[in-house]
């Protein structure tokens, strides 16, 4: 197994590559540029297509796919501009998210109109566009997607503040609960509509969907990751390994889905 950093555009793949495993974040690895030059090379890949890679990490475009497609998520306003103020239509606390990142960068919760200017300009510093998000007040979860079927809940708890990227990548700040714990119907709920945002993407093979539950147990889409976190403690192989499959054999099915397009 060959190793390669698509850091630069120059970058090349070892004679006779017979499949690559993809374990990238952020621009230039989910947006679906990889995707693409891998496509153009003719080698099969892990995961989502090019397409389908580029509109999920879109968090604006895949929000108007799921309104189109009738798929609930929280109401949202595209920003573009430092100045802005906060949006009438949606009242706080606002989340505000660039709209083309990964990984929680840039992600801001906004308590009041006192905390706008400096939330604003910090997610704005990462690049492009900021999605401003109504909050909604209830529990986080994730559901992971594995060749068409759905893996158990994992309920995400932070221990202070929201599940930005400090909490994610912090040890110990955040706790995870899998299976979460919800009446089955709900479970049954939050797993239909994580799989409808995911195939409303064009996602394919393996993904992970974010989900909010909110206080009367109604489930919305956050967005959908084509490309989620691998090691072996992050949430994706968490849920499969309550599902009975460890570390070895997820990434093994990953690599077969990828090798039958071939």
């Amino acid at each position: 197994m060959d190793e390669v950093d698509p850091a630069g555009e120059s970058w090349g793949l070892p004679a006779k590559t017979e499949v690559v495993f993809l374990a990238l974040h952020g621009e230039y690895g989910e947006d679906g540029q990889v995707q693409s030059r891998l496509e153009t090379l003719g080698v099969p890949y892990t995961g989502t297509d090019a397409a389908g890679s580029a509109l999920a990490f879109d968090k604006a475009r895949s929000k108007e796919r799921f309104q189109q497609n009738q798929v609930a998520s929280p109401r949202g306003v595209l920003i573009d501009s430092p100045t802005s103020t906060p949006p009438d239509s949606i009242p706080a606390p606002w989340i505000l998210k660039p709209a083309a990142q990964g990984s929680s960068v840039g992600l801001n919760r906004v308590e009041d109109e006192t905390e706008w200017d400096t939330a604003l300009a910090d997610s704005l510093q990462h690049g492009g566009a900021v999605l401003c998000e109504e909050c909604i007040q209830g529990r986080e979860l994730t559901v992971g997607i594995l060749d068409g079927d759905t893996l158990p809940v994992v309920e995400v708890r932070p221990k202070a503040g929201g599940y930005n990227y400090e909490n994610k990548y912090t040890p110990g700040a955040t706790d995870y609960f899998c299976p979460a714990d919800l009446p089955d119907e709900v479970t049954a709920q939050v797993q239909a509509l994580g799989l409808r945002a995911f195939e409303v993407v064009g996602a394919r093979d393996f993904g992970r969907v974010d989900v909010m539950l909110d206080a009367e147990s109604k489930p919305y889409i956050l967005e959908v990751n084509t490309l989620p976190g691998m090691t072996e403690t992050s949430l994706l192989p968490k849920a499969a390994a309550v599902a009975g499959m460890d570390f070895n054999a997820l990434c093994q099915r990953m690599l077969e889905l990828a090798l039958r397009r071939n």
